[in-house]
């Protein structure tokens, strides 16, 4: 039986409809009941399904900007669910770290706190040498950066050199005591360093310099390491983290990290020869442990690519994101095993540039970073969020707006979706 057509036509109502993409629009009309009109109210749920399951996917990601016009965002989340996070302001060869909090259920953050007590003591220009922080024991905040054009002059060995300077939260969580370089002997700072700290007060310092007696170059560099066991008080005399050559690409980020175990992770780019710039993964099991080369992840290239990279708490272990030929990647590390998971990167894009990756208790896990970033050149914040086994979501997006100089951080919500500063 088929249905009779109307007697007269009706008026047509224009409707949206969201295509297969989710991100274009038409129009199409609705009339009365016919085999064309039960078709549309097809379309027409169909349309209102695609809308809520596109406003649900939204709603899982929370866009922020830095507070105060800054740049260079590093956030962390406390046991607490407090929200930390660092900005930089200023001129771009000598400016200041700020510092900022938001409780659990609020909406607003903190007033700022300088972090640096010598203006102008930090840098920002090439992204990778800017502040990063860390949460100790009871939340405390550690941060450390490479010294800009207002910090006090180092000299070593009858030259003036670049400080790795260290600062941590008072006992009052008021201000930050007075920053001090923390290397020794291991000079020959450039790209990036990072700071890592435990639950049972051991502080990590890490940084890519050259010893005295080493070769020129980015093959005579190597990764080091300062260890406090003392919440921050005191440094020991830095240490190579491993005995074996890898070199480290000079003008390349870093990054450290310690899991809610102990374990301590780097990663960093390796510069063995001048071609070879592999990320390359160190893991020490437990404090006091060695250092061992757990993966490398390799790329062939001529010039150095001033890239970061990110560590952050995984399911068990560490997420690590990093940059390889233009892509950006992440992957789970064991500290047990000593495995890392296969890589996984977004689908089709360029130039991307300054990952980083968390997850929450689902499994699920944001990779976010920049497109189109340079020297002296700003760009667009991309992310996509894939499921607890590793699959690419729905859930993805991307935002003009990175300024000069900067990069993005994440963080998840206490409700377990996920927040991204620029």
């Amino acid at each position: 039986m088929t249905l009779a057509p109307p007697k007269a036509a009706t008026k047509r109502r224009p409707f949206p409809f969201v295509q297969d993409s989710g991100t274009e629009l038409c129009h199409g009309s609705a009339t009365t009941m016919n085999p064309q009109s039960i078709r549309n109210l097809s379309l027409i749920f169909l349309c209102s399904f695609a809308v809520s399951v596109r406003a649900a996917d939204a709603s899982r990601i929370t866009l922020l900007r830095t507070p105060h016009g800054g740049i260079q965002p590093q956030a962390a989340v406390d046991n607490q669910g407090t929200l930390h996070l660092l900005y930089y302001k200023g001129d771009a060869g000598g400016g200041d770290i700020f510092y900022v909090r938001r409780p659990r259920t609020g909406e607003t953050f903190s007033p700022p706190i300088r972090v640096n007590s010598q203006p102008g003591s930090a840098i920002a220009a090439g992204t990778i040498r800017g502040a990063q922080l860390t949460l100790g024991r009871k939340g405390r905040v550690h941060v450390v950066w490479n010294g800009g054009k207002g910090a006090t002059p180092v000299k070593f060995d009858g030259k003036e050199v670049t400080p790795l300077l260290y600062t941590r939260l008072n006992d009052a969580a008021t201000a930050f005591e007075p920053e001090r370089n923390v290397i020794t002997y291991a000079f020959g700072l450039d790209g990036g360093s990072s700071v890592a700290a435990d639950p049972q007060g051991n502080v990590y310092v890490t940084w890519h310099g050259r010893a005295p007696d080493s070769p020129e170059g980015e093959a005579g560099r190597a990764i080091f390491v300062t260890r406090s066991r003392d919440d921050g008080k005191t440094f020991a005399r830095e240490t190579p983290a491993i005995a074996q050559t890898t070199g480290a690409c000079g003008c390349c980020g870093m990054r450290s990290f310690a899991d809610s175990q102990g374990a301590v992770y780097i990663l960093y780019r390796a510069a063995t020869e001048k071609t070879e710039r592999g990320e390359t993964f160190l893991v020490s099991p437990r404090p006091d442990a060695p250092f061992e080369i757990a993966y490398r992840h390799p790329w062939k290239a001529t010039t150095c690519p001033m890239s970061s990279a990110a560590l952050t708490q995984g399911k068990s272990g560490a997420l690590a994101a990093w940059e390889t030929a233009g892509k950006v990647y992440f992957a789970s590390i064991d500290p047990k095993t000593m495995r890392v998971s296969p890589p996984i990167s977004p689908f089709a894009g360029f130039n991307r540039k300054h990952p980083v990756a968390v997850a929450n208790e689902n499994g699920e896990t944001l990779l976010a970073w920049t497109e189109g970033t340079a020297w002296a050149k700003g760009g667009s914040v991309a992310w996509q969020i894939f499921d607890k086994d590793g699959a690419p979501t729905t859930v993805k997006g991307r935002e003009e707006g990175v300024p000069v100089w900067s990069l993005v951080s994440a963080f998840v919500k206490p409700d377990g979706t996920f927040g991204v500063l620029y």
